[in-house]
């Protein structure tokens, strides 16, 4: 048990280097973003125990950085870096692409009957139905107002 306490006590900055890494690959994990804080104190007193003079990096002086490297981390975490832990709202059309074609110009690809027919947008065709019900003619310019389902509701331009 001797030869034990000679490989944990007293730490030494590769002590401190291993707990940061393992505080880091843990929060790569949870995502949690407060580990991050806490892993990147042990690596700062992991170079502390490395450089400091020895008057001052025993191991009641790396516990001290630490403590302190810790809190400091961890408050500036939680205000100055708060918008990292908020969560970002997507782009309003990321992965939909129907919210996508909401104004733009259209060609009708086919005649309308009873309000329905096709429209060309780029290069691509889509079902479309006028918004107000009336028959257009292939050829005729028209601007989407709204979607329905995979059906484009377009008005003429």
């Amino acid at each position: 048990m001797e030869g034990l306490d000679l490989v944990l006590w007293p730490p030494t900055a590769w002590h401190w280097l291993a707990l940061g890494l393992f505080l880091l690959s843990i929060e790569m994990m949870t995502g949690t973003w407060d580990l991050l804080w806490v892993g990147l104190a042990a690596l700062f007193t992991s170079a502390f125990a490395a450089f400091a003079p020895a008057g001052i990096a025993g191991w009641e002086g790396q516990l001290v950085f630490f403590a302190i490297a810790s809190t400091v981390l961890f408050i500036i975490g939680r205000t100055v870096f708060r918008s990292m832990r908020e969560n970002i709202k997507e782009h309003p059309t990321l992965n939909k692409r129907m919210a996508g074609t909401l104004g733009q110009r259209g060609v009708v690809a086919a005649d309308f009957s009873g309000g329905l027919g096709r429209v060309k947008l780029g290069d691509t065709v889509w079902s479309a139905a006028s918004v107000d019900g009336a028959d257009l003619a292939s050829g005729a310019s028209v601007i989407v107002e709204a979607t329905e389902g995979t059906t484009l509701k377009v008005r003429p331009a």
